[in-house]
């Protein structure tokens, strides 16, 4: 079908084209994905190395989660993304990466049963959240952050239902959260009740707790 511009808005042929772009872009993603079942989202950096903590444990949670029948989706990239990936294919669940075209370019990892490349970070994001029961955030970069904060910003403002947030690491996550609750909820910028949108969790064991009793509770067997 052709894309025909709204009467009296005129676009110029790039502005055309990049809505396009999008259009297309979240088109596949939603085809992809919409029939993937109950998933869990993890975040983290791409920086980490097989031997790092956050790797082992990113893994050990794909793992737990694909035994359970919840599928995997990551940032479709290197590190913890990888780490998620990887244990759930070990558990032959489904694993789901979403990766971003970088100009320093981020290849996809391996261990991918549902590989899509995103131009633009929003949609990406949105697709990273749509089907998605709960959130594991392990320790990283910008990017992570970035993704953090935009999950507490959907709940906070009602875009998002109320669904498990989990930091993943005491020593990495408690500074952050001081500095929330000592900093910006005391200054009156976000309210007491916002801060317990998440919770910090010790390791997978802990995280995979919350997110299946979740689970099980929002999708009781029949």
């Amino acid at each position: 079908m052709d894309r025909i511009n709204p009467p009296g808005i005129g676009l110029s042929q790039q502005e055309q084209a990049r809505i396009a772009r999008i259009e297309d872009e979240l088109r596949e993603g939603i085809g992809s994905l919409s029939d993937i079942g109950p998933a869990v989202s993890i975040f983290g950096s791409a920086r980490s190395r097989p031997d790092s903590w956050e790797y082992r444990q990113s893994r050990l949670l794909g793992q737990q989660l694909a035994a359970e029948g919840i599928a995997v989706v990551t940032g479709g990239g290197p590190g913890v993304m990888e780490a998620g990936n990887l244990g759930a294919q070990e558990e032959v669940g489904k694993s789901v990466g979403l990766n971003i075209e970088l100009p320093h370019e981020q290849l996809a990892n391996p261990y991918l049963d549902i590989d899509l490349d995103f131009r633009y970070f929003f949609t990406r994001k949105f697709l990273l959240i749509r089907y998605a029961i709960g959130f594991a955030i392990f320790p990283g970069g910008f990017g992570t952050v970035d993704e953090l904060f935009e999950l507490l910003t959907l709940v906070q403002t009602g875009k998002l239902e109320r669904r498990p947030i989990l930091l993943v690491g005491h020593a990495f996550w408690e500074g952050l959260y001081q500095w929330l609750r000592d900093e910006v909820e005391s200054g009156a910028f976000i309210d007491r009740e916002d801060l317990e949108f998440l919770d910090i969790v010790a390791d997978a064991d802990a995280a995979a707790e919350i997110l299946l009793d979740y689970y099980r509770r929002q999708c009781p067997e029949d």
